[in-house]
Order: C-alpha cells, then sequence, then structure tokens
C-alpha cells in the first residue's frame, strides 16, 4: 500500500511540472489517504503484535 502512495505522489509531482492542476491534485489526494492507511494498518499491527506476546 506504500507503494500505490508513493506511486501516485510521483504522478502529482510530475503532473504538477507539467501543469496539469486538476490531476496533479487528485493524485496528490489519492496518495495522502493511502499513505494514511498504511500509517494506521501499521500501528494496529504493531499493537497486535504486542498484544500477543
Amino acid at each position: 500500500m506504500l507503494r500505490y502512495a508513493i506511486i501516485f505522489f510521483v504522478i502529482a509531482i510530475i503532473a504538477a511540472i507539467f501543469g496539469f492542476g486538476g490531476i496533479a491534485s487528485g493524485a496528490e489526494s489519492i496518495a495522502r489517504i493511502l499513505f494514511y492507511i498504511f500509517i494506521i494498518l501499521f500501528v494496529v499491527g504493531l499493537v497486535m503484535n504486542f498484544l500477543r506476546g
């Protein structure tokens, strides 16, 4: 999932460089959502790992 967030972030940067503002903002918002989901799942995984022992 982190890979997809990075891919959408790179797409947003490339689109912003070439002047496609709508595509850049859309890709950036998708990358942000995927990154937050990754962080939440990572924290849940860590907590579950510590609870199991």
